[in-house]
């Protein structure tokens, strides 16, 4: 075998590895799944509380002094590996009652020290997307009787949800 074939084999294998990698990306990306609910987790480092609520998809949640707002969340299918990202965008609420963007991004489930957002009082992270959620849909809320809708942890409310989590308007 001589140095030119070698050359030739390599560069053979090289382009059938790259397209075996791309296949391998396109077939991944045509396994994402579109949900219609973010979970995030937040943390209020001034009580300690640990709260961990859902937002529907183009709705706005009102945690603390942020409002969360997620535009899209892609997770894959349980037999792939965990991939679970959002576009979100959070909006801090000064205290001369400005609303003032903090972070617009992609945060991914999987490393949630990635795109957190870290505010000097609350932390908002992504924890998951879901087909479901407990708390009821944006237009099922409105047409209610009842108060309007808060967002609602796994726990119940009273025992971890602070005060101040309830969807903004």
């Amino acid at each position: 075998m001589t140095f030119g074939t070698r050359m030739i084999e390599t560069k053979l294998a090289r382009a059938a590895l790259l397209a075996i990698g791309l296949l391998t990306a396109s077939s991944a990306l045509a396994e994402r799944i579109t949900n219609p609910v973010a979970e995030f987790t937040g943390i209020d480092k001034i009580t300690g509380r640990i709260i961990t609520f859902d937002v529907y998809v183009n709705e706005t949640v009102q945690f603390g002094a942020l409002q969360v707002t997620p535009r899209v969340c892609y997770s894959r299918p349980q037999a792939e590996e965990p991939k679970t990202d959002s576009f979100v965008e959070v909006d801090e609420i000064t205290l001369d009652r400005k609303i003032r963007r903090i972070f617009t991004g992609w945060m991914f489930a999987e490393s949630p020290g990635l795109n957190a957002v870290e505010h000097a009082v609350y932390d908002v992270w992504l924890k998951g997307c879901k087909q479901k959620s407990d708390v009821p849909p944006p237009d099922a809320a409105k047409s209610d009787t009842a108060p309007a809708a808060t967002a609602k942890p796994e726990a119940p409310a009273a025992a971890v949800a602070p005060a101040d989590a309830a969807p903004a308007n």
